[in-house]
């Protein structure tokens, strides 16, 4: 559908109103203006589309912000275009202006908020949308947009966590990469070259690296480039359903880090499970929209079955149960909340529980990696010593070899 830009006055006010709005036609654009007692000056369609924002990605903490502030704005009785205004003039990020500006346009032009959230689905998912159309429909907007907000900053939170507990050691890997690459193409071979002046067979373990190092030197730029490619490859078969159900089946089961990516999978289930239950929505659909968003195949797959069999009469709980990727202590305090009727407040509780869980582990890998990377380093630079000057104990045997 077109898209016009007009300056219009209002009939009482006299109000200068610069904006925009859908409409199949000029006459149309012009007709719905009148609807609304605008005077119209000037009428002209736009060349782009309502939709369109410039590139670029919306942070989670911008929409925090955004989901936070509107909530409190709705809450002090500000009409939504005037809030959305505001917000729109206040927000440092480009892409988030533009995106509000268009919520607010076609707020104006009769859409509904959720609907117009619905048209950017890059920046609001539908956990997001639903919510806020549940909000809607029950009066209870400034409510939910408070509980989108916390659960965002719940999100928010828990990824900070796990990025700040992965950077030390991801960083002490690449930079003990980097010093085995050097001293394997820089230091080895003057080693190598030294030593082959004195003519005798070396200890294994240093013709060993002296052999790794003339390897690695003269086929270092295809060593790159076919760890870029496996990388490359391992990351787009990943996108596959194949990849990923494989990817998303092995990595809950792995040693320590298998288990904090289960229990990440596992509060972010039962928080938007919790948040959507509250909100209002069916259940149905509730499971719907949380299989889409927990973020693991074989979660999601048993999300699906299970919505099948509530479908068909079974409780929650019960038709949770029969998938062994969801911990029976889990499945009891749903089955608790089920039978007192607070199974929302029950399923905040578990996440609740699961995000200490999470932090506690998350604390106790960080302070064991620690002396893991230590030691790592140590044995690598070390060894990678150890075998240089291995030669130079043994100097009088490869001066004076024995005949």
């Amino acid at each position: 559908m077109p898209s016009f830009s007009y300056v219009a006055r209002e009939a009482g006010s006299g109000r200068e109103i610069r904006n925009s709005l859908d409409a199949q036609n000029e006459q149309a654009a012009v007709a719905a203006l009148l609807n609304k007692n605008l005077l119209v000056m000037s009428i002209q369609e736009k060349v782009g589309k309502k939709g369109k924002t410039a590139g670029g990605t919306v942070s989670l903490a911008d929409l925090v912000v955004f989901t936070r502030q509107l909530a409190t704005m709705i809450d002090a009785g500000l009409a939504m275009v005037q809030s959305l205004q505001a917000l729109a003039e206040q927000t440092s990020n480009k892409v988030m202006r533009d995106t509000i500006k268009d919520i607010c346009t076609r707020v104006e032009s009769g859409d509904s908020f959720s609907d117009a959230l619905g048209k950017h689905p890059k920046t609001f998912s539908r956990l997001y949308v639903c919510m806020v159309a549940a909000g809607e429909r029950g009066g209870l907007l400034s409510e939910i947009l408070s509980r989108l907000a916390t659960y965002l900053e719940n999100t928010a939170r828990l990824r900070k966590k796990v990025k700040s507990a992965m950077m030390y050691p991801v960083a002490v890997t690449v930079v003990a990469l980097g010093i085995t690459v050097f001293l394997l193409v820089k230091v080895v071979p003057v080693f190598g070259e030294v030593y082959s002046g004195f003519g005798s067979k070396l200890p294994a373990p240093t013709q060993a690296l002296i052999d790794l190092s003339d390897f690695v030197k003269s086929y270092l730029l295809y060593i790159l480039f076919a760890t870029g490619g496996a990388v490359w490859g391992w990351l787009a078969w990943l996108k596959t359903p194949k990849g990923l159900a494989f990817w998303d089946s092995t990595r809950i089961k792995l040693p320590i880090f298998g288990v904090i990516a289960h229990k990440i999978c596992l509060a972010r289930f039962t928080r938007t499970l919790a948040s959507l239950i509250r909100s209002g929505i069916p259940i149905l659909e509730v499971l719907e929209i949380v299989s889409n968003t927990v973020g693991n195949v074989v979660m999601e797959k048993a999300i699906r079955v299970a919505a099948g069999d509530i479908e068909r009469g079974e409780g929650i709980s019960v038709s949770l149960g029969k998938h062994p990727v969801f911990p029976v202590m889990i499945i009891r305090m749903v089955s608790a909340g089920e039978q007192t009727g607070k199974i929302e407040g029950m399923l905040e509780r578990i996440s609740d529980y699961l995000d200490d869980e999470i932090e506690t582990t998350l604390s106790g890998l960080t302070s064991l990696i620690e002396p893991i990377l230590i030691v790592f380093l140590g044995v690598t630079v070390g060894g990678i010593a150890i075998c240089m000057f291995l030669p130079i104990f043994k100097m009088g045997e490869l001066v004076n070899p024995k005949k």
